[in-house]
């Protein structure tokens, strides 16, 4: 169940949705995950201005994934290696792997989603419910 101080969730039997304006200051992370109430897995959004940085991180078990919405991000990992990721573009970085995101832009908000968890793949187990047919061809059951 959504976090009763995120005022502007709309929750329903099942479901949870808001504006990533309302889930958080306007700069660092938005609780996504805690705002919509997700027990499956981590998810926050990270708002970087022109030229911020975080610091360097990693985890001791979590894998993430980094979704860049908008702006351009440089990822720079403990290795030395880096990736300019811009929109559309995701990441997947292991759970030890160091790393750092840096917006490279000097008028524009970056906006990345990250996802994070363990355990792995569970495998495809989407169903259509009955009487419904695939919408998506090759696409999972439902879409």
């Amino acid at each position: 169940m959504p976090d009763p101080d995120f005022s502007n969730v709309t929750q329903g039997n099942g479901f949870a949705y808001a504006h990533l304006d309302d889930l958080g200051d306007p700069y660092g992370f938005r609780k996504v995950r805690k705002g919509l109430g997700i027990e499956a897995f981590g998810a926050n959004a990270l708002v970087l201005p022109p030229g911020w940085e975080t610091g360097n991180h990693f985890h001791d078990e979590q894998d993430e994934l980094y979704f860049v919405h908008s702006g351009s991000i440089e990822m720079i990992f403990g290795d030395g290696s880096t990736a300019q990721l811009g929109p559309g573009c995701v990441a997947h970085v292991e759970a030890a792997t160091v790393r750092r995101s840096r917006n490279t832009s000097d008028t524009e908000d970056a906006v990345i989603l990250v996802i994070g968890a363990k355990g792995g793949y569970i495998g495809r187990d989407g169903r259509l419910p009955e009487g419904e047919e695939r919408k998506v061809p090759g696409g999972p059951p439902g879409a």
